[in-house]
């Protein structure tokens, strides 16, 4: 492996926002952001949206973001025109 053309690989804080879970793991992942864990370190942060978390395929969970069908808004928006 020739040296200095590798990322740093190191411990990296991932947050899913839509919930607030935070974990560690090991990545390359280039951020600014940063955070201080309870056990006192300091770590890179990188925000996400959805994760395992707290998307509906791991939870089991299913949320209706949208009650009305997307025709029925197009349809109800273009009639009055």
């Amino acid at each position: 492996m020739k040296k200095g053309i590798h990322p740093e690989y190191r411990p990296v804080v991932f947050e899913d926002v839509s919930v607030g879970e935070r974990w560690i793991i090991g990545s390359t992942v280039l951020t600014k952001d940063t955070i201080t864990m309870d056990d006192g370190n300091v770590y890179p942060l990188v925000k996400v949206g959805i994760s395992s978390y707290s998307h509906p395929f791991y939870t089991g969970e299913i949320r209706q973001i949208d009650v009305e069908g997307r025709i029925d808004k197009f349809r109800r928006k273009y009639q009055k025109a």
